[in-house]
């Protein structure tokens, strides 16, 4: 039988709903949105240039996962291994 996760070696995990602490990172990266857009507030009222002005903070926001520091720079180093 195919299935697309047993190629990519994907690992999937369902969480209830209401249940936020099943969602750890999910739910911190809501956080950080949060501080741009408050609970409540249509998303669909911001304009695609303030949308990625948020997308650019949170790729440039260090990481402690990522020993201090953030997803674009180490995308960048990765993209460097493979060139």
């Amino acid at each position: 039988m195919f299935t697309p996760t047993r190629i990519l070696r994907t690992k999937i995990h369902y969480c209830h709903p209401y249940h936020s602490w099943e969602r750890g990172i999910n739910e911190r990266v809501n956080g950080h949105i949060r501080r741009f857009i408050p609970k409540g507030c249509a998303i669909s009222k911001y304009s695609t240039k303030e949308i990625l002005k948020i997308q650019e903070w949170l790729n440039d926001y260090p990481r402690k996962i990522l020993n201090g520091k953030s997803a674009r720079e180490v995308l960048k180093e990765e993209l460097k291994k493979c060139s």
